[in-house]
């Protein structure tokens, strides 16, 4: 079901915005004539029920990007799994409930494809949810993002709001987290083969390079954000990809020739590969006309010099 709810003069409420989706969500919507709303974590813990709530009363957003999360890749889930689930849950209730009780209109809440089974058929379409394990690297992750999907489906069931859920595949542009403490494969590696150009190498890679993985420039998942918050009305879960997928150890090599490092990689093969293939099917917002804009090599060429020029995050 398509819906027509246009973003233009409406007051959006960027939850996250420091992030990097937050970021190009912000940039997004000042394209798009909304008057975009943010709150700065000092003015607003996301955790404190009461806090989210009192904020919503005061600054009455029509709409909400759920967007905010604590993040990170295989060893900030492996060594913080209580604040990955935690944290999560926290930021996902209070925001979800309190829209809902304060009359906001339209809700998006922003999954990921970690919550796709370890060995789910691939690409993964929105039914194989909940249908298998889940990759144990990022589990307690992939939890708290199930269980702010069926927040969403559960307010819109019981109480009919237009809360939607979607499920972008694996992101990376400006405005990432460069921490190795904390980062995923792209800013680790470019962070890594910067700092190999600098000091002399190898480059060392957690596990093998073999699985495959599919990234999406994230203002291309933000222009994504905004054509779904506008035009889709469903309870059910939309992926939002782009079709490709590229081996962790060929991404190493086009990071390499787009940075200029000829230095050799070190694949540590007794550390852990994630999921062996991830990857996502997007027919159905294709179906709705939208694709992305920016190949993978442009993307990676904009992030590099997005952290040349010091502009990346530290830890979240």
């Amino acid at each position: 079901m398509s819906a027509s709810f246009p973003l233009s003069g409406r007051r959006v409420f960027v939850a996250g915005h420091r992030g990097m989706v937050g970021q190009a969500l912000v940039r997004r919507l000042g394209q798009s004539g909304s008057q975009v709303l943010t709150a700065e974590r000092k003015a607003l813990d996301l955790r404190r029920q009461e806090d989210v709530e009192d904020w919503l009363s005061d600054n009455k957003p029509e709409a909400v990007f759920v967007a905010a999360a604590v993040v990170g890749g295989i060893l900030a889930n492996d060594s913080r799994p209580a604040e990955f689930i935690y944290d999560n849950l926290a930021i996902e209730a209070n925001l979800i409930h309190a829209s809902a009780k304060l009359g906001v209109s339209k809700l998006m809440f922003l999954g990921s494809s970690c919550i796709y089974p370890k060995h789910a058929p691939q690409p993964m379409r929105e039914e194989h949810m909940l249908t298998g394990p889940l990759e144990p690297t990022n589990e307690w992750y992939a939890v708290a993002k199930i269980a702010g999907i069926k927040l969403t489906q559960a307010y819109r069931r019981q109480h009919g709001k237009d809360f939607i859920s979607v499920i972008p595949t694996g992101l990376y542009g400006p405005g990432d987290t460069f921490d190795p403490a904390v980062s995923h494969v792209i800013p680790a590696l470019i962070r890594k083969i910067e700092a190999a150009k600098a000091k002399g190498g190898p480059v060392e890679i957690w596990g093998t390079g073999s699985p495959r993985r599919e990234f999406l420039y994230v203002d291309d998942c933000a222009d994504a954000l905004v054509f779904l918050m506008e035009r889709y009305a469903e309870e059910r879960i939309i992926n939002i990809g782009q079709g490709e997928e590229v081996s962790i150890a060929e991404l190493a090599k086009r990071i390499a020739a787009i940075a200029g490092y000829q230095g050799e990689f070190k694949f540590l093969t007794d550390r852990p590969d994630g999921m062996p293939l991830k990857s996502i099917e997007g027919s159905r917002l294709a179906a709705m006309g939208w694709k992305p804009k920016t190949s993978l090599e442009d993307g990676l060429r904009n992030t590099i010099e997005a952290f040349r020029s010091g502009t990346q995050r530290d830890a979240h």
